[in-house]
């Protein structure tokens, strides 16, 4: 059982006594009459042949009140494309499979280019924009929900909680985060507790208050993969194409709505998935890139703010940083030892190092490029530079999935 603590400036929904899962669906079935759902599936086809996918078909299958699934699939040839065709068709309901590579989507991506809008790099971040472009296209949805496809402990009622603050009239949030706790016989998350929390909570130290640094620290899980939202929202997001998605979604969250409207979710007792390799020699893999790429996203954030950084910024918040971590991980390894779980302090301090660095490359080529690599263009932008978008995405994904 949690506690039922409220802190920062976001509402914060715990898992509180024993869960009817019944009652929720029940009333999600009610309340998406007039507030349809979809649900998108960003997913890359190896993960069809893993543990997780397959046992979240099975859940799903038993799910009333999702009207749409909308998979954005990649990294899949012809024949693969078919593959996945079949795998989800079991899915009692209306299922489209966007193919990313696929010649009608590919077409679809060149037409945007070439009105000179950005449409990010091949990822999870393009992928889950264009099943937001599809589903507003088909014009008939409220809530979107989005969660991951590697989840190897997902239930129904992750998805249920998930849905439930933004498509229930009466609470009518804009936006809704899921957060879990991720443990097995140790801590994970460890972009989240060794860089993100202390890297936040470092940049507060130097910069003192601001509403954009309190907003992110008010998430228990701020690099969570699973949030819903209403269409809206949708509409007039920005997207990363790297792995600074969840952040640079939060910054788009704090810049389009009021905060009464963000909450965040308890959303599963427990949470796995498949874990990315540290890769402390290599930033260009694993967790390593993570953090340079969550770094990039949050420095550029910071610039949109008004924030002026420079070298001896950068020189006092990596010194800031490391000894924030390292009273962090002191307290990560105690917490362990309250509840007998295993605790590496070597594999700890050395992602620390690895985050360090992360940082470190990060400052370059903010320094270097302060704009970077531009988010991918919002729909409303997309819309309005071509009206007719939106109907050419839908024909083209119903020729797909015909």
């Amino acid at each position: 059982m949690s506690d039922f603590y409220q802190v920062g400036v976001v509402a914060t929904f715990h898992r509180l006594g024993s869960q009817n899962l019944d009652k929720l669906e029940e009333e999600l079935s009610w309340y998406s009459h007039e507030r349809p759902i979809a649900l998108v599936l960003p997913c890359l086809y190896s993960e069809l042949a893993g543990e997780a996918l397959p046992s979240i078909v099975r859940q799903l299958k038993d799910v009333k009140y999702v009207k749409e699934i909308v998979v954005g699939l990649a990294l899949a040839s012809p024949d693969e494309y078919q593959h996945a065709r079949k795998f989800f068709s079991e899915l009692p309901q209306k299922t489209t499979i966007i193919w990313q590579e696929g010649p009608r989507v590919s077409s679809i991506y060149k037409s945007i280019e070439e009105a000179g809008l950005h449409v990010g790099q091949q990822g999870k971040g393009k992928g889950v924009w264009m099943s937001y472009g599809y589903i507003l296209a088909e014009q008939n949805f409220h809530t979107i929900a989005l969660h991951d496809c590697d989840i190897l402990t997902y239930n129904r009622e992750l998805l249920a909680r998930l849905c439930y603050p933004v498509t229930n009239p009466n609470l009518n949030y804009s936006f809704c985060k899921g957060f879990y706790s991720r443990i097995t016989d140790r801590m994970h998350g460890r972009v989240t507790r060794l860089l993100f929390t202390p890297l936040i909570r470092s940049l507060q130290k130097i910069i003192g208050y601001h509403p954009l640094l309190v907003f992110f620290d008010s998430f228990r899980y701020a690099l969570a993969g699973e949030f819903s939202m209403d269409v809206d929202m949708a509409r007039s997001t920005r997207i990363p194409g790297d792995w600074g998605l969840e952040v640079g979604m939060l910054a788009e969250v704090y810049r389009n709505t009021s905060l009464r409207r963000v909450c965040q979710v308890d959303i599963s007792e427990n949470y796995d998935h498949k874990h990315q390799v540290l890769s402390p020699e290599d930033a260009n893999m694993g967790l390593h890139k993570m953090s340079v790429d969550i770094c990039k996203s949050i420095f550029r954030t910071l610039e949109s703010e008004g924030i002026i950084f420079s070298d001896g910024f950068f020189k006092t918040l990596v010194a800031t940083y490391v000894r924030t971590a390292q009273d962090m991980l002191k307290r990560y390894e105690d917490d362990a030892a309250v509840n007998c779980l295993f605790f590496d302090r070597h594999a700890e301090s050395l992602a620390v190092e690895t985050f360090t660095d992360g940082i470190r490359k990060a400052a370059a080529k903010i320094t270097q490029d302060p704009l970077g690599v531009p988010l991918i263009s919002s729909w409303d932008r997309v819309t309005s530079a071509l009206p007719d978008i939106l109907d050419a995405i839908k024909d083209a994904v119903a020729a797909d999935n015909d």
